[in-house]
């Protein structure tokens, strides 16, 4: 039994720190555990995916459509560009907010209206304005460990254990907002 997480997001929101902390924490924990990067400009702007499969024994890091348990959107147009790599009653964590992608910047398209709605028709879906808790936790760029403390408090595996995977992966000079960030998506998962 394999289980399928899928990481959302835009490139400069902290996708790829989200994986390895929850890799890092399921390695602990340990499963087997397959992190990739699968495509996409970790620069800012583009879209960026990240998968992590964990398991007894896991043998492709790749998830195929229709397979992911769970989706942690980091943004709401990603998130619906994501859903049709959810399972059948998979769940999705989706941070409200919008960042435009270039051709809205350009005037050549418009955000699609209605986001929320339609994921909460189509999924298990849960919703976070985790850019504000990240504030207030001290930096708008923690939004991506306010997801995972949103995540961790539905996940059965101790707070204990997930501070200590922040720890390990977050450096020393932004580690004592990222714990901050987290208490406040934990928090909001208490909820």
């Amino acid at each position: 039994m394999t289980t399928n997480i899928m990481i959302v997001g835009v490139g400069g929101q902290g996708t790829l720190l989200a994986s390895r902390i929850i890799g890092s924490l399921l390695v602990e924990k340990g499963y087997d555990v397959k992190v990739s990067e699968v495509h996409g400009m970790s620069q800012r702007g583009g879209s960026v995916v990240t998968y992590v499969k964990y398991g007894e024994a896991v043998h492709s890091p790749i998830i195929d459509k229709g397979e992911a348990d769970l989706i942690l959107a980091f943004e709401l147009l990603e998130a619906m560009r994501a859903l049709p790599w959810l399972k059948k009653g998979g769940k999705i964590i989706v941070n409200r907010q919008k960042i435009s992608p270039m051709p809205v910047i350009t005037g050549a398209a418009q955000y699609p209206d209605g986001i929320e709605e339609k994921l909460s028709e189509k999924a298990d879906a849960v919703f976070a304005d985790a850019l504000s808790l990240a504030e207030k936790a001290g930096s708008f760029k923690a939004v991506n460990v306010v997801l995972i403390g949103l995540l961790a408090a539905s996940s059965g595996i101790e707070k204990e254990a997930w501070i200590g995977a922040v720890k390990k992966n977050v450096p020393e000079k932004l580690l004592e907002v990222n714990l901050r960030a987290f208490e406040e998506g934990w928090s909001l998962g208490q909820k």
